[in-house]
């Protein structure tokens, strides 16, 4: 446990809280590696008595994460909101950058999700000859729910900046999931990667 909304006080929806007692944490911008300022999107690092000291027989790995000053590099893009609680808005390793512009996924997700017979989707990038990565939606519908690319794009007109929207839109039963449940992005990204070339 880092960070957690109070049992006593203000918790605050789409928030995980603010640090526990004795845990400190940074959110550090991704290019520079300088702390960003309150309300900016960077890389959650955590630091306390709760932090493991290393991965088991990983040297090399436990040199990458565990930074020498005893910060730990959580993977997490974050940003902190003006009252001090911690919004997680994605993995760093599924940021998308389209353009040259930061795609976060879970905010085209949110949007397409909202959409009537979405049950829910994942926001990828894929190689892309002239933007680097194409934003790619992956959809899974309600059973009997017949929406197709163009409606699912057509509701994210006006909803997304135009560089936030994908390109295009794949619909699959399931997303794959591993034993934590988490959607895995990885094996979406081998299924389409020949999307855009």
């Amino acid at each position: 446990m880092n960070i957690s909304n109070p049992y006593d006080g203000t918790r605050r929806a789409g928030t995980v809280g603010r640090p526990l007692p004795g845990v400190e944490i940074r959110i550090i911008d991704r290019e520079t590696g300088r702390e960003v300022a309150d309300g900016e999107i960077g890389i959650l690092q955590v630091r306390g008595p709760n932090v493991f000291i290393g991965y088991w027989r990983m040297p090399e790995k436990t040199r990458e994460e565990l930074l020498d000053d005893g910060f730990f590099i959580t993977g997490d893009l974050a940003m902190i909101d003006d009252h001090g609680y911690v919004q997680i808005v994605g993995r760093d390793k599924d940021l998308v950058i389209s353009g040259g512009f930061n795609v976060y996924p879970r905010e085209a997700e949110e949007v397409i999700d909202e959409q009537a017979g979405v049950v829910e989707s994942a926001v990828i990038g894929l190689p892309h000859p002239d933007l680097g990565e194409g934003v790619t939606a992956v959809v899974v519908l309600q059973p009997g729910a017949s929406l197709d690319e163009a409606e699912v794009l057509g509701h994210l007109e006006g909803r997304l900046a135009r560089y936030k929207q994908p390109r295009r839109v794949f619909f699959i039963d399931s997303l794959p999931r591993n034993t934590m449940g988490k959607v895995q992005k990885n094996q979406l990204r081998q299924q389409f990667q020949d999307t855009y070339r």
